[in-house]
């Protein structure tokens, strides 16, 4: 009869997060370092670009091949063009800004042609306006459903499959944690774009006012997800290793900062693996150490908020004994 700790079912889980998203392509780098290789990839928005690429090579090189894509982005000058063309286009269509040509065209050069030409199981949401409601894309043509997880309202126009029009997975899945737990997922990485880690304050202001209710919209199935975890469920809320990420980015077309957001989620992550107790110095589990990955000798899992490893903790990243957020994760 065999005996000793199952295998855990990782999952990498992708939040949304528009240029944000760079901060993915560096947390990604660190965990497959460190030898933490997912089982499963579910991703939103952004998430689901990054998710499908690294689900198609979860290694080293896919992630060269994902920053190398990110950088594709920033030279497509897919949100570009004169305030003049763009108020042209929003006259024509009424419904976005921009066409969805060039992502179209980038998702077809570097990711399979199916999701059954993925490494590793993959997973991505969208929006369905007639039905109101998720709709989990896992199988048939890749780059139609991860086109479709990123269509920002406003922005890009929604994306018609089998007779259905689908927008931002945002809408209805921020950083699908609960996915990840349908499917089975036993040990779990959240990637999200550092927005999480702001504590919400009363607001001040009417712009204030309309960012904190955004945010609640946007934030609370994830809180309440991470409040309900299984005790047997392992997750960790990585650190974005950003100090003041933006809750709405009006620069939505600058990708400036890419480089430097991949390098800052790289260090972050790549710190906080390290200082799980198990781990070597690279964020290795050791194998003599015995038992889960960045588990201590009960199997418990020690980290406590923002990435830093708990003294004697046994809760979630970024949670409380109890399963409650961190007071200064803000959710």
């Amino acid at each position: 009869m065999p005996t000793g700790t199952p295998t855990p079912r990782v999952a990498f889980v992708l939040g949304g997060g528009g240029v944000l998203g760079a901060t993915q392509v560096g947390m990604l780098r660190a965990l497959l370092e460190a030898g933490r290789r997912p089982s499963m990839v579910v991703g939103t928005s952004v998430g689901a670009l990054n998710g499908a690429a690294i689900a198609a090579d979860p290694s080293a090189h896919g992630v060269e091949v994902l920053a190398a894509l990110w950088t594709a982005l920033s030279d497509s000058g897919m949100f570009s063009g004169s305030l003049l063309s763009q108020a042209g286009r929003l006259a024509r269509h009424r419904t976005h800004l921009h066409s969805a040509a060039p992502l179209r065209r980038l998702l077809g050069e570097n990711l399979p042609e199916r999701f059954e030409d993925l490494a590793v199981p993959f997973q991505c949401v969208a929006a369905s306006i007639e039905r109101a409601t998720a709709h989990w894309f896992s199988t048939g043509p890749l780059a139609d459903a991860v086109l479709a997880s990123c269509a920002v309202p406003g922005l890009l126009p929604p994306v018609e499959i089998g007779g259905e029009h689908f927008l931002d997975g945002g809408l209805v899945h921020s950083i699908p944690v609960g996915r990840a737990l349908a499917l089975g997922a036993t040990e779990i990485y959240v990637l999200h774009v550092g927005r999480i880690e702001r504590p919400l304050v009363p607001p001040k202001s009417p712009w204030d006012l309309g960012l904190v209710a955004f945010e609640i919209a946007r934030r609370h199935r994830f809180v309440e997800e991470m409040s309900t975890l299984p005790p047997e469920v392992r997750a960790h809320v990585l650190p974005s290793g950003e100090d003041n990420a933006p809750l709405i980015s009006l620069r939505y077309r600058s990708t400036a900062d890419v480089a430097s957001r991949v390098e800052r989620g790289y260090q972050a992550t790549a710190a906080y693996l390290a200082g799980l107790p198990g781990a070597d110095a690279g964020g290795r589990p050791d194998a003599d150490a015995g038992g889960l990955p960045g588990a201590d000798a009960g199997g418990r899992r020690a980290a406590g908020a923002n990435g830093r490893p708990a003294s004697g903790a046994g809760g979630r990243s970024g949670a409380d004994n109890a399963g409650r957020p961190a007071a200064d994760e803000g959710g």
